[in-house]
């Protein structure tokens, strides 16, 4: 069907949609969506600075809006940051079966950990991903810091 996405890209793009909307909220340019059956069936992004929570998270503001589920194995979550500890731990914690990464060149996250648990990962390496996010850590460094913890590693 025309106009709807159909690919990793396309729903790659929703993701970073997701991220552009937190940039513009003030907050940390990461945004996700979930994908089951090719449909959307939720869409989030980093929330810490708008809401004072430090878990708010991309990936955990979209698996939340996704609601309670009994299962998620026939989901895709796309993700425009390679995720954290915390975001990769949740992914296997619900038995997310599929991983597409934008980037992992401002931070690497933990996309190993998500393979050694059989997690499928495939990283796009989008230059608008990787773009936006170096923006942003260049313009606010101090909130970037907050969000990692001051850590580099995931």
């Amino acid at each position: 069907m025309a106009g709807l996405p159909e690919t990793d890209a396309d729903f790659l793009r929703l993701a970073l949609a997701q991220a552009e909307q937190s940039y513009r909220e003030g907050g940390v340019p990461i945004g996700a969506v979930m994908v089951e059956d090719g449909r959307v069936i939720a869409a989030g992004h980093n929330r810490r600075v708008q809401d004072g929570d430090p878990i708010a998270h991309g990936e955990m503001d979209c698996i939340r809006r996704a609601g309670r589920r009994s299962r998620y194995d026939r989901v895709t979550l796309y993700t425009t940051l390679s995720p954290c500890m915390m975001c990769a731990g949740t992914v296997v914690q619900f038995g997310i079966p599929r991983v597409v990464i934008g980037e992992d060149s401002n931070f690497p996250g933990n996309s190993g950990f998500l393979r050694q648990r059989g997690v499928e990962v495939r990283l796009l390496n989008d230059p608008a991903c990787i773009e936006l996010l170096r923006n942003f850590i260049r313009s606010r460094p101090e909130v970037w810091d907050e969000d990692i913890a001051g850590r580099s590693d995931g």
